[in-house]
């Protein structure tokens, strides 16, 4: 006989009570092995959306879901391993970037990552645009690649959280999804499984973000590096912009292309700028700098000699793919179909609207509307015009990618709908909300 009753639990929370420990892992566990009924977990869910959890709540959540699964064990590998998360966005090749920066700068990089669902492919489903590319490691080859080259970029394995993948796919049916301990616990049990040290987030905000309001956004950050700290982690959470797509390109493919070219030093200012800033808070997280500028001083410098670039082809060459592809752009998978999107009027871009631009890139193809669908590598959208661009009528503004005419037609329907164009130039605003929230 349980000491605990699914009843009792949910009229305690449902009337603002303050659920412990023990009741919140027994939940979890009896949830996990099919013992709880949905139609109950469904009741403790809305009565948590409705009187939320507090700090201590949130984080034995957080612990329980952390444990519902596999727990990577990185204690073979050798100084502070970093992990970095995105929560999301359009045009988000960050990883692809920060990750070869911050292991040129000695920082072990340990990352499990997924793939994408909505707008484009996860950072899986780009690696595996480069030919060869292998994203799935036995857990010794993964830890043998960091010890040896300071990198590993592999898939997320199925048991990591596993309690996670139920509760999600029950908080999407039954409208809880938008609850600041649901969201934060969800994303830091798979960070906390995922066996790093110290973890630097990327939350986002603005229209093609999860969290469109930045007090939201810097809400859920606070939440996350509290969550953090309380499992006796390094946690540090930077705001950053979606209001519109990060970089000009967005897809797959696509988006690996614009990541080598930023190791090159020719990337887009804001892309480069979030990278340098990003793997700066790794380095020091790692302990490799004694303050923010000298480590910021570590990535320019690995950015600028070339490191970064060369890490990078050590890495894609490690894990299977050719990193010839860093050379020849033409190795990655070509599109058959390609529409042209011009401007209408003269003036200034005032709005390239992330949420349209990531609906249309995910009807080019390169998205997924279900877990079971797959991504077009080659598909996705090219901007040639961003926020405060001057343009002449006629301008060309995006191309949009494909191999379905249909699909590249549809989607460049919608990509045209983000641009504003107006006569008043915009004022300039940049990609980095809030520096740090630690």
């Amino acid at each position: 006989m349980s000491k605990f009753s699914m009843i009792q639990i949910i009229n305690k929370k449902r009337d603002g009570g303050t659920l412990s420990a023990e009741e919140i892992r027994w939940f979890v566990e009896e949830y996990t092995k099919g013992n709880v009924p949905d139609y109950q977990a469904s009741a403790l869910l809305m009565a948590i959306y409705f009187q939320k959890m507090d700090r201590e709540e949130t984080f034995e959540l957080t612990r329980a879901m952390r444990d519902s699964g596999e727990v990577m064990d990185l204690s073979a590998i050798g100084g502070i391993k970093v992990d970095k998360h995105s929560t999301g966005g359009v045009g988000d090749k960050t990883t692809l970037i920060v990750a070869p920066l911050a292991a040129a700068c000695g920082v072990p990089v340990a990352k499990m990552s997924g793939r994408g669902l909505g707008f484009t492919g996860g950072t899986i489903d780009k690696l595996e645009s480069i030919p060869g590319f292998k994203t799935s490691m036995e857990s010794r080859a993964f830890v043998d690649q960091v010890n040896a080259i300071g990198i590993a970029v592999a898939g997320q394995t199925a048991q990591i959280a596993a309690a996670d993948k139920k509760l999600y796919a029950l908080r999407d049916v039954t409208a809880t999804v938008d609850n600041m301990s649901l969201i934060a616990s969800s994303i830091m049990s798979k960070k906390l499984a995922s066996g790093s040290d110290a973890i630097v987030l990327d939350v986002k905000c603005g229209s093609g973000a999860f969290m469109e309001e930045q007090e939201k956004a810097e809400e859920l950050a606070q939440m996350m590096v509290d969550i953090g700290k309380d499992d006796g982690k390094t946690v540090i959470a930077v705001l950053t912009d979606m209001s519109q797509p990060l970089g000009r390109a967005v897809g797959n493919s696509l988006e690996v292309i614009e990541a080598i070219d930023t190791l090159k030093g020719k990337g887009p200012l804001d892309i480069s700028h979030l990278s340098l800033e990003l793997a700066a808070w790794m380095v020091l997280a790692a302990g490799k700098a004694s303050d923010f500028e000298e480590a910021k001083a570590m990535v320019t410098d690995a950015l600028l000699s070339g490191k970064a670039l060369e890490k990078f082809k050590e890495f894609v060459a490690a894990q299977g793919g050719d990193p010839a592809v860093a050379e020849n752009y033409g190795m990655f998978p070509e599109s058959a179909f390609c529409q042209e999107i011009y401007a209408g009027a003269t003036g200034y871009v005032t709005r390239v609207d992330a949420r349209i631009i990531g609906k249309a890139s995910q009807l080019s193809g390169a998205g997924r509307e279900k877990k079971e669908d797959s991504v077009d590598p080659a598909a996705g959208i090219y901007l040639y015009k961003k926020v405060g661009d001057p343009i002449r009528g006629g301008a060309l503004l995006a191309r949009v990618f494909g191999n379905d005419d249909d699909k590249v037609y549809q989607a460049a329907e919608e990509a045209k709908k983000a641009f504003t164009i107006s006569k008043e130039e915009p004022a300039e605003k940049p990609v980095l909300v809030k520096k740090v929230i630690r």
